[in-house]
């Protein structure tokens, strides 16, 4: 009996755990106890009765139903000969059950009976279930499970019953489902390059079902790929004549295709470089799955290392990736391993250049989850004197880099901290303090990667005052020649990307177009487009500074389209609008919004200076009085020039002055430049604005 199976059997439609039985009706229908025996059907009534039941999935069957079913010309005992069969079915199935007491497999409802089996209890709901399965799967998986679900068959579907209406359609169905989990296999071998292994069943298959052109296809193909190219044109040719002759249609687009790209060799059917590395990928995972339990601590560890890669991929490969961090971590949390779940936390160490969290629950989940390992791990060992210094263990320097790579996700995942009263009461205060440990402690180790990681959060938590783009630039500095001698490539576009925000808020844009460059030629060389879209925005940005605002209106919308399919909400959330906004204050322009914009995160900051524009000066005030400070990000300014200029128009001198005092450290900076997204313009400016409305 075989062991694959995708669903419980327990506390299935009420039936006892204790009570399993097997049926197969991939071949002779038949039923097997719990211990793989053949249950004694008696004869092919009683298997007629089991196989309708089956069909009808669960569902009750009438007495009347079955008569009609069973018999072309009912007996006049017919009822009762049913009642007779039922009742020896459930003797066969439940040989222990008690005289006279219900039977949980075979239950009577209402006038007549049903089939009360687990969606794995029988053979052909379990194939079904296989091969639904392979939608998404990797070729290792879709072969290995094709072949294990392929084996289930004994024989034709429901034999014996073939030409019974009841059973036709059922039969029907499972045999085109076994005819695409052939080619599904085929497929498969094909792309793992074991195309010779495909042919032998690919012939065969073609033989006996000779209208399926995509049998045709893959026969072909794998004949191809074993370097019989002259057979391979051969099928073809077979293929014509018998589509033409025995059905009398000529050849799909598709067959005539695969025949001209044959003749001119297309480079797409050989294992080219992308193939061959499809191979190695396919034939790795396949002996990597083999040989690798998936309850394993290896196996989880690896799972996150493939989520990291996974996150730079951009749009879903980003968001599967958060969720599947997500599940790893609490995996590796319920193993009990405090070291292991400090791996599995740690080596994500994706680099991140937006403050604005994609999904800020799961942000402060990891938080949490980090802070937890760290309490459960060894405690750091005191310092040690400078004669000792190079004798530290190797568990001990273990133990510090776990340390330091969740202090470092500490730092990296609490981006966008809240800020004045709750920074007050210590919220800012263990990020900035996890920076700045992850930081000493990697330094300590002598390891780039650990330092490229640790800075990260450095960067991060550098937004807890205004006027500091050139702190960040010297960080983005360190890390771009860091992870430069060290092939740290993903860091080196990370330091670079934080130069461009650093040099566009000084309005440095001849540095911030090296920077931007740069970043381009590295995310082509190492295949991160997620580059692009910061780049794009960039851009977009120059544009803004430099050109009229008609062409940056266009700038941007190009830029917004970027966003689509992204997989990162953290930035597309109200940013569009914003940056139409930041064109139209910047330039002088009268505000004209669209009332249906979403403003996002940003809409508290937004709304004031929206209420102004339409002379609603008391629900301004209002707004301004009830607001919540700015979070301490990328657009800290520049949220903090939109309150303070309706502010100053209406006259809230108190969120005015808190405005100026916010701002004066980047006096010499551009409004929410250091995004590398947007501005709205020179800070000196809008203090300008807000000093005037305080002194008149």
């Amino acid at each position: 009996m075989s062991t694959y199976t995708l669903g419980s059997a327990s506390g299935t439609g009420g039936r006892d755990a204790g009570v399993r039985v097997r049926y197969g009706v991939l071949g002779a229908v038949a039923a097997w106890s719990p211990d793989g025996e053949a249950l004694a059907l008696k004869g092919p009534r009683h298997r007629a009765v089991l196989a309708r039941l089956i069909v009808a999935r669960r569902q009750t069957v009438t007495v009347a139903r079955l008569v009609e079913d069973l018999w072309d010309s009912p007996p006049d005992d017919a009822v009762g000969a049913v009642r007779t069969f039922v009742s020896a079915l459930r003797r066969a199935l439940e040989p222990e059950r008690p005289p006279r007491s219900p039977s949980r497999l075979l239950v009577t409802e209402g006038t007549g009976y049903a089939l009360r089996a687990a969606p794995d209890d029988v053979d052909a709901w379990r194939f079904e279930q296989a091969v639904a399965s392979l939608t998404e799967a990797q070729p290792a998986q879709v072969a290995a499970r094709t072949t294990e679900a392929l084996g289930w068959w004994r024989g034709p579907a429901y034999a014996g019953f073939g030409d019974v209406p009841w059973a036709r359609g059922e039969r029907a169905r499972l045999t085109e489902l076994r005819l695409h989990a052939l080619e599904r296999r085929a497929e498969a071998r094909i792309a793992l390059g074991e195309a010779a292994r495909a042919v032998p069943d690919l012939d065969a298959h073609v033989a006996e079902h000779p209208w399926r052109e995509d049998a045709w296809q893959l026969l072909t193909r794998a004949l191809y790929r074993t370097g019989r190219q002259a057979d391979a044109l051969s099928v073809l040719r077979r293929a014509r004549a018998t589509l033409t002759e025995q059905l009398g249609v000529d050849p799909g687009p598709r067959l005539r295709r695969l025949e001209e790209d044959i003749l001119r060799q297309a480079e797409h059917l050989d294992p080219s470089a992308a193939g061959t590395a499809a191979q190695v990928w396919a034939q790795a995972t396949t002996a990597y799955e083999s040989n690798v339990s998936a309850r394993s601590r290896v196996h989880l560890e690896s799972t996150a290392v493939l989520m990291r890669d996974l996150a730079v991929t951009g749009g879903g490969g980003l968001e599967s990736a958060r969720h599947h961090r997500v599940a790893a971590v609490a995996a590796a949390e319920q193993m009990g391993d405090p070291e292991l779940t400090a791996r599995v936390i740690g080596v994500y160490d994706v680099p991140a250049i937006w403050t604005r969290a994609d999904d800020p629950e799961q942000s402060r989940w990891l938080v949490g989850a980090a802070e937890r390992t760290l309490l459960q791990l060894p405690p750091p060992a005191p310092p040690a004197a400078p004669a000792l210094a190079q004798e530290a263990s190797p568990a001990a320097d273990e133990h510090a880099a776990a340390r330091c790579r969740l202090l470092a996700t500490i730092a990296v995942e609490s981006r966008g901290a809240p800020a004045d009263g709750e920074a007050a009461r210590g919220t800012t205060a263990r990020p900035l303090q996890a920076a700045r440990q992850a930081e000493e402690i990697a330094r300590s180790l002598d390891d780039a990667a650990l330092l490229a990681y640790a800075l990260n959060g450095t960067f991060m938590q550098t937004f807890h005052r205004a006027g500091l783009a050139a702190r960040r630039d010297a960080i983005g500095a360190e890390v771009v020649d860091l992870a430069a001698r060290h092939g740290l490539a993903r860091y080196e576009v990370l330091g670079h990307l934080i130069r461009l925000q650093a040099r566009c808020a000084r309005r440095d844009l001849a540095g911030a177009d090296r920077h931007a460059a740069a970043a381009d030629a590295l995310a082509a060389r190492h295949e991160l487009p997620l580059v692009a879209v910061l780049t794009t925005w960039y851009g977009a940005l120059r544009t803004a500074m430099t050109g009229a605002p008609e062409a940056a209106r266009r700038a941007y919308a190009q830029a917004a389209a970027c966003l689509d399919g992204a997989g990162m909400p953290g930035l597309r959330n109200g940013l569009p609008p914003l940056a139409l906004l930041s064109v139209q204050i910047a330039h002088g322009e009268p505000l004209t919004v669209d009332e249906a914009a979403d403003w996002g995160p940003y809409e508290p900051w937004v709304r004031p200076t929206l209420l102004v524009g339409q002379g609603r000066s008391e629900e301004a005030r209002a707004a301004l009085r009830a607001m919540p400070p700015p979070p301490r990000d990328l657009l800290f300014e520049a949220m903090w020039c939109l309150v303070g200029g309706a502010a100053a128009a209406v006259g809230e001198s108190a969120v005015t002055r808190r405005a100026l005092a916010q701002l004066e450290p980047a006096a010499g900076e551009q409004a929410g430049a250091g995004s590398g997204l947007l501005t709205f313009g020179p800070v000196a400016g809008h203090l300008r604005v807000m000093t005037a409305a305080l002194e008149s």
